[in-house]
């Protein structure tokens, strides 16, 4: 991963108690002076790993990252109760808060795009700069396209699909596929919730990348993460993400000023590129990048290149801004 600046470890960490019984972990890196930048992780569930620090220069930017509830080292670990994008919200202005910052840059992926979208419209005045990657924007069309059976993502992977449906095929007909997956992710025994914990998890990441090579072990190097990105993201997509239909394209004219780079890979299978291309459409201050050779993951080298560019050029514009 060349293309990514070097590794660095956080000069700050530690646990802030938000509510609810939820306490998350919270961590720092870079230049304590530099331009704060919010990461905000995919999923819901995946937690914050240790490259998304690559993505910044390490002299321009304070990088903050965070686990989102119920994920990576915030705790209670795997909990959905008090689990919605409203509490994310809310955390989110407490960290705010707690680190003391007036304005900061929101970078988010995946779910985090979706949920970078939601805090800049929630407080408009205090985002400098959004950029988003692999847009989702929580739609019935982006929930259909991910996991129903004549979605984008099925007919793409007939064969990865086929194997995604065999903890829940008894249940199929009777029930949805996420009512059945929620069923045994709440319910189940332990041995049936890590089957299906672990075909929910291969199903997102086989098809996340352009070029994947067949590994399992390499594909769940962490059990932990899967069990949390399986859990929440089911938790979520059943509950639609707890926003209305099409909210974040309705609230678009609270965010058009802000400076926005948009980036997608052009084969994405995970968050369909008509979403990007949409938001792009609805926001008259935004810069859409199609990522060619390239699916829905960071890591893609031309994905990663493109990233690292949009947060060089958007540190300028903000300093020049100034």
């Amino acid at each position: 991963m060349s293309e990514l600046y070097p590794a660095i470890k956080p000069f700050d960490s530690q646990m802030l108690t938000v509510g609810q019984g939820h306490s998350i972990y919270i961590e720092q890196t870079g230049n304590p002076q530099g331009l704060p930048v919010l990461f905000l992780h995919g999923g819901p569930g995946a937690g914050i790993g240790e490259d998304y620090r690559r993505f910044f220069d390490p002299q321009l930017y304070r990088i903050i990252g965070f686990d989102q509830r119920g994920c990576g080292r915030s705790l209670p670990f795997g909990q959905i109760q008090e689990n919605n994008s409203q509490r994310l919200i809310e955390d989110i202005f407490a960290l705010k808060k707690h680190l003391q910052i007036d304005t900061w840059l929101l970078f988010g992926g995946s779910w985090g795009s979706t949920l970078a979208l939601l805090v800049a419209i929630a407080n408009p005045e205090a985002v400098s700069g959004l950029i988003l990657r692999g847009v989702f924007l929580a739609r019935q069309q982006d929930y259909d396209w991910f996991l129903d059976p004549d979605g984008g993502a099925a007919q793409i992977f007939p064969d990865y699909y086929h194997h995604f449906i065999q903890p829940i095929k008894e249940h199929i007909n009777q029930q949805s596929l996420v009512d059945a997956y929620y069923h045994i992710f709440t319910n189940g025994d332990d041995v049936t919730k890590m089957a299906a914990i672990k075909a929910w998890y291969l199903w997102e990441t086989c098809i996340s990348r352009l070029h994947l090579q067949i590994d399992e072990e390499a594909l769940i190097p962490n059990v932990h993460s899967a069990i949390s990105l399986a859990v929440l993201e089911c938790h979520y997509i059943k509950h639609q993400c707890f926003i209305a239909e099409n909210y974040i394209l309705e609230q678009l004219d609270k965010i058009s000023h802000i400076p926005t780079n948009i980036i997608h890979g052009r084969y994405d299978s995970v968050c369909k590129l008509e979403a990007a291309f949409s938001l792009h459409q609805g926001l008259q201050n935004s810069q859409l990048t199609i990522v060619p050779e390239s699916g829905h993951s960071a890591f893609e080298t031309k994905t990663s290149k493109a990233l690292c560019m949009a947060t060089k050029a958007m540190a300028h514009f903000i300093r020049e801004g100034k």
